[in-house]
């Protein structure tokens, strides 16, 4: 019976009401700035929806993307797994080892055959045929080819699997390439973040079960809801770099008043997220907040890239290259020089 019982079925067996229910898909589709029309209709296809299986892959990473999602608040892990979708498969949070764990992914991709979804975390290193990382004997390369052959969908998530992140960074020794690297025939939603935000893992989970279809994406294959718009432009202390007002050092008076953090290398007016919006710890805070500037971690490259205590105008050709061209590169240079020509002025006015 519970293999073929909707997700509205399952939660109304839980005690969860239609109206308690409603209200957390209408906190879900704001979180993904969906039309109050849409958040209905997220409801509604969320309460028929049966149980999703997931089978998450774990290659070149550091941990940090599972450990996220073990903090999200709307769902909760526990929610995600026992009534949103069935996690299948995880090296990091199975009971099981061994043998029985590679059944496991087995088993779920042949009862869920064109209908699972894979989440990756981590880079795939290529060189010396992928022996830099291996799991039960298989390169992650191996792999992760033999798992999304009939998957429906495969999610990156964090900067590693979206990008090749850190182990990609030069001089890349292992060879190390993303997701999108190398498949080439699945849809792909990519993650990025160091690590992502919990609420973009779950809200992008969610959007892929109510309506059986990817979420708009950006020209990085990252969802808009989460990735339309910069830190800069969300920032609080965005009024402060309007009128010039920046801080010098991490413990000078500005720092401490609340200035802006551009000239100390934040890297938010050509960062993409939901960090200044969404923020973490249950919407407690995020970087710039706590008095340390963006370091730029869900854009492609973040680490070569480098400077994260080097103003962007010092920087700001490779960033704008990568995000948009040579247009942009000539806005954000703009807009670098005229927040230093401010700065200088209101020194000169104060001196």
């Amino acid at each position: 019976m519970a293999e073929y019982e909707t997700l509205g079925e399952r939660l109304a067996n839980h005690g969860i009401s239609r109206r308690a229910f409603v209200k957390y898909a209408s906190w879900l589709g704001s979180t993904m700035a969906l039309s109050p029309a849409m958040s209905r209709a997220m409801a509604e296809g969320l309460a028929k929806a049966r149980r999703q299986s997931v089978i998450w892959l774990s290659f070149q990473e550091c941990t940090g993307c599972t450990e996220s999602i073990t903090r999200s608040y709307g769902p909760t892990l526990e929610d995600l797994i026992f009534d949103f979708i069935s996690l299948d498969y995880h090296h990091t949070l199975m009971a099981a080892s061994g043998e029985a764990l590679e059944n496991a992914r087995k088993q779920a991709m042949a009862e869920n055959k064109g209908k699972y979804i894979v989440a990756v975390d981590g880079s795939i290193p290529l060189k010396d045929g992928g022996i830099y990382s291996t799991s039960a004997g298989e390169s992650n390369l191996a792999m992760l080819q033999e798992t999304v052959k009939d998957a429906f969908a495969v999610i990156s998530i964090g900067t590693c699997a979206a990008y090749g992140g850190i182990p990609k960074a030069n001089p890349n020794p292992t060879g190390a390439v993303s997701v999108a690297d190398v498949i080439k025939d699945k849809p792909i939603i990519n993650l990025p973040g160091c690590p992502p935000l919990p609420e973009a893992m779950s809200g992008s989970i969610a959007y892929l079960l109510a309506f059986g279809k990817v979420p708009e994406l950006d020209h990085l294959g990252r969802p808009k809801a989460f990735f339309g718009d910069n830190i800069h432009d969300r920032c609080y202390r965005r009024p402060f770099y309007e009128r010039g007002q920046f801080a010098h050092a991490f413990d000078d008076e500005g720092a401490r008043a609340g200035w802006c953090l551009y000239e100390l290398g934040c890297k938010g007016p050509v960062t993409y997220n939901a960090c200044a919006t969404t923020k973490w710890n249950n919407g407690v805070s995020f970087p710039i907040q706590t008095g340390h500037g963006c370091l730029g971690c869900s854009e492609p490259d973040f680490w070569d890239k480098g400077g994260f205590y080097v103003p962007l105008s010092g920087s700001i050709g490779p960033t704008a290259k990568l995000i948009g061209g040579a247009a942009l590169a000539g806005a954000v240079a703009g807009l670098a020089a005229a927040a230093v020509a401010r700065h200088r002025k209101s020194s000169l006015k104060k001196g």
